[in-house]
């Protein structure tokens, strides 16, 4: 079977953190301080200073100012570690090092290998991950929920697969995810998360992407395999990737196609069946057009409940042509009847995209700056709220790290008298980062879950790995989560002392 672990192309770095540049030099407050501020690499962001709550702070806002409060379900030792691992992560040369190790012919070596996989478990794995299996991982969402009051999303670690072996192997991982989701209290849990890519050949994907590219450009081209979906372009939409018409798939990759649908088709019916919502997570635009057609085509089948869809897919605020896509796609559900789910997202793909472009002579597809990636989000975002509160049976999830995001959406759900309990708006962060915002967001009344990986320890590298490069001292978030953890540990040790 061919899904990769170690040593492959797709331990990268997330972000080209030069390629992105904010507008200005804001002041970092506990406001604006979970706004990723991306800076060339090995330019550290200055630890933002707290400021404590404007008189004018309405019941609507969410606070962040009072550590105390926000930990206070948090028991010391996790305080130690958490604290210990995200100030490692910030530390440039570390994660430099650490990532060159773990794509080396070091890890050939059985004895360096166990040596370089024991610490990490001990410290990364332990801090971002959930647990081996989906059974490990769903005692995690439990303690996680009990300790906290924070839901938990199941996602099974691997990234990619390359063969059909591998990609049945993989479904049946999330199959037991779905299961292990089932076992729990309907509180503790939102919703499993899927990749495409580890249930589609990378190859086949980037073959009906660039047949579907051809198809957008040429009206008269048509695709005799193709499902029923929504529109996965806009007029803006990036079609560089696709310069000469395709041949056509070979009778095998239709094959390869339609035992791909059968994945996907399956564990949505599994979902379906034990009332488990699944989010499908985002890629490159050069293999997204696939994704967004089998996620579509997905949620035309299995999106029957008025009430509540079942499969969201994932909309990346990054890019230039986000906002035009979601409108035509929500355009065209409601004309259907479709109950639609979305997860919205920043994005994480900005390096590969701009050098990817830059090569065949085009602009990148992400915002030329940071603001404009923040207003796209915020626009998206209160475009999806507005339409989740008119009982059209839309669910959206607010995947962000960004308290302004946080603080808009939470006045956004009050001006709407939007039900912050019923699951129709909920909040996500990643598990082991932002928990201040987690906290603070659960605090204000909402749903947040935590984005929970689990697998072994080598599957979870390259999700590791990127882990490290977010937190290294890049995001602003990073740094109040990590000033805050300091500011409680204090605290905490001075009451003892007393």
């Amino acid at each position: 079977m061919a899904t990769r672990l170690l040593r492959t192309n797709f331990i990268r770095r997330p972000h080209c953190f030069s390629s992105l540049r904010p507008v200005g030099s804001p002041t970092v407050t506990a406001s604006t301080a979970a706004v990723p501020e991306i800076l060339s690499f090995g330019q550290q962001v200055p630890e933002p200073p707290l400021h404590h709550p404007k008189h004018n702070q309405t019941h609507h806002d969410i606070d962040l100012s009072d550590q105390a409060r926000l930990f206070a379900s948090v028991p010391t030792p996790d305080l130690l570690r958490s604290t210990a691992v995200l100030h490692a992560a910030a530390i440039g040369p570390m994660v430099d090092v650490g990532s060159w190790v773990m794509s080396s012919k070091l890890m050939d070596n059985a004895l360096t290998r166990g040596m370089v996989l024991g610490v990490v478990k001990g410290t990364f794995y332990d801090h971002f991950c959930a647990g081996e299996d989906a059974s490990a991982a769903a005692e995690r969402v439990r303690s996680v929920y009990e300790a906290t009051g924070l839901k938990g999303m199941l996602v099974y670690g691997v990234e990619h697969a390359d063969d059909a072996a591998s990609c049945d192997d993989n479904m049946q991982h999330f199959l037991r995810t779905i299961e292990a989701a089932k076992s729990l209290p309907t509180s503790h849990f939102s919703s499993v998360v899927v990749k495409i890519t580890a249930i589609c050949p990378i190859s086949l994907l980037k073959r009906v992407s660039d047949l579907l590219r051809w198809e957008h450009k040429s009206k008269s081209f048509k695709l005799s395999w193709k499902l029923k979906s929504f529109t996965v372009f806009s007029d803006s939409s990036p079609l560089y990737h696709t310069n000469s018409e395709p041949e056509p798939l070979t009778a095998e990759e239709e094959r390869e196609l339609e035992a791909a649908h059968v994945r996907i088709q399956d564990i949505c019916r599994k979902c379906q069946e034990s009332n488990v919502p699944l989010l499908i997570d985002a890629e490159d635009t050069i293999l997204q057009p696939a994704i967004d057609y089998m996620a579509y085509s997905s949620a035309i089948m299995f999106n029957g409940d008025k009430d509540r869809p079942i499969v969201y897919n994932t909309i990346q605020a990054y890019l230039r042509d986000a906002g035009e896509r979601l409108h035509l796609v929500v355009q065209e559900a409601e004309k259907e009847g479709v109950p639609m789910g979305f997860k919205l997202v920043r994005g994480a793909y900005m390096c590969s995209e701009g050098k990817l472009a830059d090569s065949l002579g085009h602009k990148s597809p992400v915002h030329d700056t940071l603001q404009n990636t923040h207003a796209c989000y915020n626009d998206c975002m209160t475009f999806l709220m507005e339409k989740a509160s008119n009982g059209s049976g839309f669910g959206v999830v607010l995947a962000t790290h960004n308290a302004d995001s946080g603080r808009l959406a939470s006045r956004k759900a009050s001006e709407l008298n939007i039900n912050k309990k019923n699951g129709t708006i909920e909040f996500a962060q990643l598990y082991g980062m932002s928990d201040a915002l987690s906290f603070g967001l659960k605090r204000a009344g909402f749903n947040v879950s935590k984005y929970m990986p689990f697998g072994p320890v080598e599957t979870a590298i390259p999700y590791l790995v990127r882990r490290a490069y977010e937190n290294r001292g890049m995001m602003a978030s990073g740094a109040l989560d990590r000033q805050l953890l300091r500011m409680e540990l204090k605290r905490r040790l001075m009451a003892v002392i007393a």
